[in-house]
């Protein structure tokens, strides 16, 4: 079985942009189809980004640093998601390091290119706004969680959310614990301790490279 590594690029973009083979293919002449391992740094923080990136397969996530050390995850980046120079037509500093967390495969379009398509297609600019609106709701939501829930509960909701990319009920691949400590602004310790106690009480349960919720509903109850 094919992976998602390996979909047709122009099917993918048929897909992404809601237009005709032709015009797909026409928008794929401007790419270049770029491969990335985990751990790898797409973009660096402050770099003047002269590119669009639009992920195929895999995710990528944009990390910031604070003063004292500490990461902060700014955006999640998943198939059909842009970053780098979008609509740009000079380059801007990026804002974050953009680091592949999984095996990732990013159609690349030159700034310049990517632009005189949003100017060429309607449906290359609608794709955009709607991944741009997306990306605004996650941020308010993830800045309204961390104002008003506790930490265990930023966690809940994360488990949730990411379960909620599958299934409803599986994390596949199990969450690292640093990593989901990222996620919700916490500490891997309190993050660790959150995870024990929902074993225990039989809510979740690990299951090979997986971790499954058991009873969502009484998770839910618990995002406070």
């Amino acid at each position: 079985m094919s992976s998602a590594l390996d979909v047709s690029l122009y099917e993918f973009l048929q897909e992404v942009f809601a237009c005709s083979a032709d015009v797909a293919a026409s928008i794929g002449r401007r790419a270049i189809d770029r491969r990335y391992p985990v751990r790898a740094i797409v973009l660096k923080q402050g770099d003047r980004a002269s590119a669009t990136f639009l992920v195929v397969a895999g995710r990528a996530h944009a990390l910031a640093y604070r003063l004292e050390g500490q990461i902060v995850l700014l955006n999640e980046f998943l198939p059909g998601d842009f970053f780098g120079a979008i609509a740009n037509a000079e380059p801007e500093p990026e804002d974050a390091d953009v680091v592949a967390v999984e095996d990732l495969r990013a159609a690349v379009f030159l700034a310049l290119d990517f632009l005189a398509l949003i100017e060429t297609y309607g449906c290359v600019g609608l794709a955009v706004s709607r991944m741009l609106l997306k990306q605004l709701r996650t941020t308010a939501t993830r800045m309204a969680e961390r104002t008003t829930l506790s930490a265990a509960g930023r966690i809940h909701a994360e488990l949730l959310r990411l379960a909620r990319l599958g299934d409803g009920r599986t994390v596949r691949p199990a969450p690292v614990l640093t990593s989901l400590a990222v996620r919700v602004h916490s500490t891997r310790e309190t993050v660790s301790r959150t995870i024990n106690t929902l074993e225990r009480r039989g809510i979740i349960h690990r299951e090979d490279d997986a971790l499954v919720i058991v009873a969502p509903h009484r998770l839910e109850e618990m995002v406070v």
